[in-house]
């Protein structure tokens, strides 16, 4: 299944990325989540997203970092929570928290990803219940960073993006 799924990632992330940077629309904002809808050769991609209300640390340079939950109908793939924290990860340091919660996501160059479907359902069920949720992860070179999100809107714009690829 981790093999399955690392395969899919690649996939995703080398040929299908560039249409989810590109052509993406808008399907709803929810105060700090939006839904969005692209289309590709392998056809739609739904998903819910949302930035960082704070970074830290401020020093450190770095792209914009993001959390999502993706819908690949046509991959049959869906409730796939994917984090960004705007740079290189330093391999498997990356983790979300919210109150006593814990999960551990496994890394690729600047993506993340939750180890099975298990795990995706039930940190779904903790954003939906969450009212933000930390991100933590190492670079390349050891520095911590440090995303806090907020979880307002993530059931609307996750509804939304599910609907949307039914």
């Amino acid at each position: 299944m981790v093999v399955k799924k690392f395969f899919i990632v690649i996939i995703f992330v080398i040929f299908s990325f560039n249409a989810f940077a590109n052509t993406p629309r808008s399907t709803g904002k929810y105060k700090n989540w939006e839904s969005f809808v692209a289309e590709t050769e392998k056809g739609k991609i739904c998903f819910a997203q949302t930035i960082p209300t704070k970074r830290a640390p401020g020093a450190i340079q770095r792209e914009q970092s993001k959390l999502f939950v993706t819908f690949r109908p046509g991959e049959n793939i869906k409730d796939e929570v994917s984090i960004t924290s705007g740079h290189d990860y330093k391999s498997s340091t990356v983790t979300a928290s919210s109150g006593k919660k814990r999960y551990s996501f496994f890394s690729q160059k600047n993506f993340a990803w939750l180890l099975d479907d298990q795990e995706e359902k039930d940190f779904i069920k903790l954003m939906k219940r969450a009212t933000n949720l930390i991100v933590k992860a190492r670079t390349i070179k050891g520095a911590e960073t440090t995303d806090h999100y907020s979880m307002m809107g993530f059931t609307k714009a996750y509804n939304t993006a599910k609907k949307t690829c039914g």
